[in-house]
């Protein structure tokens, strides 16, 4: 399995944060109690959310903890994260590759659909001297079932994979044999695993999808550049066949892969 990492772009989502808030589905709420509570997470407590983006983590987790830094390597995200900040989260520029003993110690290290666009093995062996015993790692993502409200979901991803196609970095995450999220978390200090999932079924405008395909790096204005107005139009053609009404109905689930240090 390869585990090489992918090369680092600090600012691949400079024009993808405007629309990541609208375009990526959210974390369900009762995701985000259900790790606090399986974290035993208290307002004592340090969060780190790594590759913050927009602070939906860092935000989300606020209640909750006594303090949450969000990490991010694009100053467009964080300026989006900044527009409203809890008292007790800031928002620092920077990414993996910076971790250190200067961030201080942590209960609880997020990740939001970050975890690969990092070097997997460097970070859990720089955050295995951040992370206070008893702590936890949690990789958030969403996945959609296969079920009929999502049977729009094919066209669109092949719409937007046309376009995509000739990213190379994404060919590489994608690559047959690529380690997965699993194996690497296994073969670290971090290698006891739970997963949570909450499934939700969800209404959205058709015109997300746009703000959807517009938030992805490989999509994104900055990569596919005159491209975009094309992509547009696509995705808006596509839409009106599948929302004559302008919305659509999507299932999605809502996961946290908790890893905690092996005994």
């Amino acid at each position: 399995m390869s585990i090489e990492p992918v090369p680092f772009e600090p600012r691949r989502f400079r024009t993808a944060a405007a629309h990541y808030p609208a375009g990526r589905p959210g974390y369900a709420p009762r995701l985000i109690r259900r790790v606090v509570e399986f974290c035993k997470l208290g307002t004592a407590d340090r969060v780190l959310d790594l590759g913050c983006g927009p602070g939906q983590l860092a935000n989300a987790f606020a209640p909750f903890a006594g303090a949450v830094v969000g990490i991010d390597p694009e100053p467009e995200m964080l300026r989006l994260a900044a527009l409203d900040v809890p008292a007790n989260v800031r928002f620092l520029e920077g990414s993996s590759y910076g971790l250190g003993p200067h961030l201080g110690m942590f209960q609880l290290v997020t990740m939001g659909r970050s975890f690969h666009w990092m070097d997997r093995v460097d970070t859990l062996q720089r955050l295995e001297g951040m992370i206070e015993p008893g702590g936890a790692v949690a990789l958030f993502g969403d996945k959609h079932p296969e079920l009929p409200e999502n049977a729009w979901r094919q066209a669109f991803q092949d719409l937007v994979g046309r376009y995509a196609a000739d990213d190379l970095n994404r060919h590489q995450r994608h690559e047959p044999g690529r380690a997965s999220h699993i194996a690497v978390l296994l073969d670290s200090a971090f290698c006891e695993l739970e997963e949570i999932s909450v499934i939700e079924r969800r209404e959205l405008p058709a015109a997300a999808l746009i703000e959807r395909a517009l938030s992805m790096s490989s999509t994104s204005q900055a990569r596919i550049g005159d491209r975009v107005d094309a992509l547009v139009a696509e995705i808006e053609a596509l839409t009106a066949q599948l929302a004559p009404a302008g919305r659509l109905v999507e299932v999605v689930a809502s996961t946290a892969l908790i890893a905690r240090r092996g005994g």
